[in-house]
């Protein structure tokens, strides 16, 4: 696990995840724009007199100054950055399985160029009642973009242009692979389908249809161990052509 060093001043920032940490304090796992998640205690967060633990919470764009010397930094200061993003609902689940994903696949103090601006973007997306499919597929795939686990959508495993009329075999860890038909067995995919995942923006059947891909190319870099969002979906059916729990796009 990296070590957190230095310091920051009112660093846009989101709460990943919080918990309780001795009395009255809190540890954060935070997403920042310039250093990637880290990890910090918020000292007297949960105490009588705190101002800041109702700012500490999940989707709430925050300002933050901190110092760190070994894992862990030490909040010392927060502002709100903005109004919360207001989620409710299957919406609310789709945050929380966003914030899970950065917390399996990101390492601490490790930034990534861009990644701030499209968990931004994801949220945005939800808070404007934008399809939910499509916003859970455009943020995935932009995500392992980012941490250099993007999807080859553009040729097959032989250099080849990618066919729309071909179908393929597509392994997240080697791509797609050209086979005779759709019966040929594993994750089986138009080259149509594949290619209209890479383009801007994705419409709503692609991001339906390309659900099971996404998934596949996820599960080696999140593991085995189930996630929580995936349970929370099960309380909210699909209604209104948005995703039911099991199409939301979980591993």
């Amino acid at each position: 696990m990296a070590e957190a060093s230095g310091e920051a001043a009112l660093e846009p920032a989101f709460v990943l995840h919080s918990r309780a940490y001795r009395n009255t304090s809190l540890l954060l796992e935070l997403l920042t724009r310039g250093h990637g998640r880290i990890g910090l205690v918020a000292r007297g967060a949960r105490g009588p007199r705190s101002r800041t633990a109702g700012l500490l919470q999940p989707f709430q764009p925050l300002a933050a100054s901190w110092r760190a010397r070994g894992e862990l930094g030490n909040l010392r200061q927060v502002e709100g950055a903005g109004r919360p993003l207001r989620l409710i609902g299957r919406r609310l689940v789709s945050g929380f399985y966003a914030n899970e994903l950065l917390l399996r696949l990101l390492g601490r103090d490790d930034p990534h160029p861009g990644l701030f601006e499209c968990y931004v973007g994801f949220l945005e997306a939800l808070t404007a009642e934008a399809d939910e499919a499509v916003a859970l597929r455009t943020f995935e795939r932009d995500l392992l973009a980012l941490l250099g686990y993007g999807l080859a959508l553009e040729r097959d495993t032989d250099n080849h242009r990618l066919a729309p009329d071909q179908w393929y075999r597509y392994d997240p860890t080697r791509g797609a692979m050209a086979v005779g038909g759709p019966q040929a067995g594993g994750l089986v995919l138009s080259g149509r389908l594949l290619l209209a995942l890479g383009e801007d923006p994705i419409s709503a059947e692609t991001a339906r249809q390309s659900r099971d891909l996404m998934r596949a190319a996820l599960r080696p870099h999140i593991g085995d161990r189930p996630l929580k969002s995936r349970e929370l979906y099960a309380r909210y059916p699909a209604t209104g052509g948005h995703e039911n729990g099991a199409s939301s796009g979980q591993s």
